[in-house]
């Protein structure tokens, strides 16, 4: 049986895991003169790139489940960041474009994440952050 320091030491899942944490704590607070999170940041990065986007091809390209993507959705919406409305070829599908505020957030908060992942390369002189997100995009 495997020990709890054992596992602390060489599961990749329980590192990863960790340094998600991590990583979601430090981009949330830069983010946080904004009003967003860093998992509100990945869905609007990604709908900044179209006019409108369905619901359901949202989902699986930030590995969130529906509900989830909802919760996340619903919270963008109230803050006025989406809009979301029917399907016209799809009445039972959604579809989810950004609002200008949601536009002028995303021009606000890009530079933001760039400044972040800048100063956390030079922290870490050692970490080669290309091999890395390869492994992870393997893994994903």
């Amino acid at each position: 049986m495997p020990s709890p320091s054992e596992i602390a030491a060489t599961c990749l899942c329980f590192q990863t895991q960790r340094a998600a944490r991590a990583l979601a704590r430090r981009f949330d607070a830069a983010f946080k003169p904004l009003g967003i999170t860093n998992g509100q940041f990945s869905l609007i990065a990604m709908l900044s790139a179209s006019d409108a986007r369905r619901m359901k091809e949202i989902a699986p390209f930030l590995a969130m489940d529906r509900t989830t993507l909802t919760a996340v959705l619903k919270t963008l919406q109230r803050n006025g960041l989406v809009a979301i409305v029917p399907d016209p070829d799809d009445r039972r599908g959604r579809l989810v474009s950004l609002t200008a505020r949601g536009r002028a957030t995303f021009r606000k908060a890009a530079p933001i994440w760039r400044s972040e992942h800048c100063k956390l390369e030079a922290e870490r002189p050692t970490l080669d952050g290309a091999a890395l997100r390869a492994a992870l995009r393997a893994i994903a």
